[in-house]
Order: structure tokens, then sequence, then C-alpha cells
């Protein structure tokens, strides 16, 4: 936001607070058709938030930028993509051992799905962290550790995930825009820790 765009005390208008709030929903739609491929999630959902990034800071950038950041996260990308699609099926094999009442079965479901989602939160930080160039290795393992470090930064990408699944189970399409806002989560988390 610039600063011609802030009220007389500095903080930004009302006006100007909607405008990103529509903004972070339109990223979510462009962030989950280019995730329709389901390993493009990370790149999808790095692009989506280098667009955010953009727009915060005044820059121009719109769909082609998005689609480009799109192409390029993708090129090693999809490798992390495919690796959570593995873990998610591993995850519904732990949950099938629950159901078949196998001996240990809750403890193993119950730390099948603490993983999920500690995983979940490192691929969303890791893909927040995304520039031209950056190596998807480097940003997963930086994100594993800044998920146990930073207890609150991962609280807060939890609530907006559950936020994601609650909505699509309300009303589906509502899960589609709600997308941009785990991104302008994952914008703000990133920030924060960049600032402590």
């Amino acid at each position: 936001m610039t600063t011609k765009a802030r009220a007389p005390d500095g903080r930004p208008r009302p006006t100007d607070r909607f405008a990103l709030f529509a903004e972070c929903l339109l990223t979510g739609v462009w962030i989950a058709v280019a995730a329709l491929p389901l390993v493009t999630f990370p790149a999808a959902f790095a692009a989506g938030t280098r667009h955010l990034r953009r727009y915060l800071a005044g820059e121009r950038g719109g769909l082609r930028e998005f689609a480009g950041d799109a192409r390029a996260a993708a090129r090693r990308g999809w490798i992390v993509g495919a690796a959570a699609g593995a873990a998610a099926a591993l995850l519904l094999l732990d949950l099938a051992a629950v159901r078949a009442g196998l001996p240990g079965g809750p403890f193993v479901g119950a730390v099948g799905i603490l993983a999920m989602i500690g995983f979940l939160v490192a691929v969303v930080r890791a893909a927040s962290c995304w520039e031209p160039g950056a190596r998807w290795r480097v940003l997963l393992a930086e994100a594993g550790r800044n998920t146990v470090r930073d207890p609150a930064g991962s609280l807060l990408l939890v609530c907006g995930m559950a936020v994601v699944v609650l909505s699509g189970a309300l009303v589906p399409p509502l899960a589609v825009p709600v997308v941009g806002v785990v991104a302008a989560a994952a914008t703000a988390v990133r920030t924060r820790g960049r600032s402590r």
C-alpha cells in the first residue's frame, strides 16, 4: 500500500482494507485454478503469495505475472506437490488402520494427522518465501525449522486451513476464494518472521 492510500492518522482507510480483502479473494481463485492438477498446489500458492507481496508493495502485477510465477515455481515445485499427495495417501492408510481396529490404531492415526498438518504448514511457509531461482529443498528445510520455532505463526496457518476446510464443507464454492485468505495469512507470517 502506498503512503497516499493512508488516512491522516497513518492507518489504512477502510476502503483500502476492503480492496486488499478483495485482492486476497481474487488471488484465492487464481491459486485454486492453477492448483487443479493438485501437484501444482505449492507452485500456485507460491505465485499467489508473491502476487500479494507485490500488491502490498504497490508494484504492478496481475494475472500475467501470477501465471509466469506459477510456471516458474512449478518447474521443481511439482515434486513438493507429489510428496504432499503421497503423504495424504499415507494418512488415508493410517486412518484405514484406525477404522479396522488394529492395536495402537488411534495413536498412529493421531500421529499421522499431526504429522500431515505440520507438513502442510511447512509447505505453505516454504511457498510463501518462494522467489524465482529459489530451491524448494532449501525453502522446505527453513520452513520446517520455522514451523517449530514460530508456533504462533504455525497456529495462524492451521486456523486458516481449517477455515478453508469448514467453508468447503458448508458452502463448497466458498472454499475457492478463501484460499487467498490463507495466502494473505502466510504472507503476514513471513513478514512477521522477517521483522523479528
